[in-house]
């Protein structure tokens, strides 16, 4: 039986990694219990959009591998909580310095403030898993706890929330597929727990109600199969039932983990890097015991998604997630052919030119020009960081080569191929790729 809950006054606390998943919850499960929260992160565009109302500090984590680097960060805060983290090493991200240099930092930082430092791991973490993004996490939790520092590490299994990131964002995806339901891996076992329910954890250990130097496994009892996950997402988002079942052969794991690690150093964190499925392959399961026992069994997953209330809000968001990466790949496609075609077929789009009177260099010069700006924009759709203002750039070619050819060559709207009325589905599906871009 948990102790009687301890009343502690309003305590200041700095979440790290507040604006993701699993640290908006807790942000928002924090305000409500009139602590003050600090909200930490890289991106200020991302926590003004999730966080409008809570103080930010940019900070980025893995570079705080230092002690001496958490002075400014740590004054006047009694709490931290780490809910930043990440999949793979990438463009963006390096485990090692996020994951243990920065956390034991932290520690010792926090140690010699009598700061509490409340940890979000991850189900699965050991010293001696051959998966960095788990050793990387148990090295982490094992500098926190040696610390000597005040510390709770809580391990939470497949997080769902109203939100959907990473994994949960793939399991979501893949329920929106129509007819057909794509499975890889089907009899791995995960266990579920709510975002409320880790948000509710953390907000007891905050309050001093949760016992320090210890881990908890933040699970359901019941291990469930991704089978069912998918299932389960399928139904609660209101999709009707699947008539056939097409389960990825092994080979292809190894394909789609390759090709989305390429694209990872290009900036993009898909939930299908190699990282990933190998975890999935290891049936990574928590011992739900020590947590009931201090307080109460986490609901099962059934219950989790009836709590949830998925709505057509998010039936659309799944949907366009199984998009957006289709609409990548076709902008960048056809920007790519757009200007090859520019540049094989030079003389015939010259002759458009000079037919109206421009000189025969300016005219080729013009079409070289345009060809290479089509392919540069395709180059800079597939390097993340640039993706969306990429999208803004076709937009604006668009509307360039529209009222450019409507001044200069009005009859190519009558051209039996059709190149302006062409320009306009491709406007338009930019457009419609650079909101599908947004993050977070």
């Amino acid at each position: 039986m948990s102790a009687a809950p301890v009343k502690v006054p309003p305590q200041t606390v700095l979440v790290l990694g507040a604006y993701g998943l699993i640290g908006a919850e807790v942000c928002a499960a924090l305000f409500r219990a009139g602590h003050l929260v600090r909200a930490a992160g890289r991106d200020l565009d991302a926590a003004a959009k999730r966080l409008p109302d809570l103080p930010f500090v940019a900070l980025d984590m893995a570079q705080l591998t230092d002690s001496g680097d958490w002075a400014a960060p740590l004054d006047g805060v009694d709490v931290v909580v780490n809910c930043a983290g990440a999949l793979q090493d990438g463009a963006r991200d390096s485990l090692e310095p996020l994951h243990h240099h920065a956390l034991a930092a932290l520690a010792q930082a926090a140690k010699t403030r009598d700061t509490l430092v409340i940890q979000i791991s991850a189900i699965g973490a050991d010293l001696d898993s051959p998966l960095v993004f788990l050793a990387s996490k148990a090295r982490g939790d094992a500098a926190l706890l040696a610390s000597g520092a005040r510390a709770v590490v809580f391990r939470p299994g497949l997080v769902l929330a109203q939100g959907a990131y990473g994994g949960t964002a793939l399991v979501r995806l893949l329920a929106a597929v129509p007819y057909l339901q794509p499975l890889a891996l089907p009899n791995a076992q995960m266990q579920c727990v709510s975002a409320t329910d880790v948000a509710d954890a953390l907000a007891k250990a905050v309050a001093g109600n949760v016992p320090t130097g210890q881990i908890f496994d933040l699970v359901e009892t019941s291990p469930q199969s991704l089978r069912d996950i998918i299932a389960g997402h399928r139904a609660a988002l209101g999709f009707t039932p699947a008539r056939r079942e097409w389960v990825a052969p092994d080979w292809m794991l190894g394909v789609t983990g390759w090709a989305a690690d390429m694209l990872g150093h290009l900036g993009w964190r898909s939930p299908l890097r190699s990282t990933a499925t190998k975890v999935l392959r290891y049936d990574l399961t928590g011992d739900p015991t020590p947590w009931s026992t201090h307080d109460r069994p986490l609901p099962e997953m059934p219950t989790i998604l009836k709590n949830l209330n998925l709505g057509p809000e998010h039936r659309l968001q799944a949907r366009m997630a199984l998009l957006m990466p289709i609409c990548v790949a076709v902008l960048a496609l056809f920007w790519t052919f757009s200007g090859l075609m520019g540049l094989i077929s030079l003389d015939r789009a010259a002759a458009q030119l000079t037919a109206q009177g421009w000189g025969d260099g300016m005219a080729r010069a013009s079409v070289v020009f345009w060809s290479l700006i089509d392919m540069a924009l395709a180059v800079a759709l597939l390097w993340r960081p640039w993706a969306q203002r990429a999208c803004l750039g076709m937009i604006a070619v668009c509307l360039i080569y529209l009222g450019l050819g409507t001044l200069v060559t009005p009859a190519m709207w009558l051209d039996p191929l059709g190149p302006l009325p062409k320009i306009a589905p491709a406007l338009v599906l930019s457009l419609v790729t650079w909101a599908l871009l947004e993050e977070r």
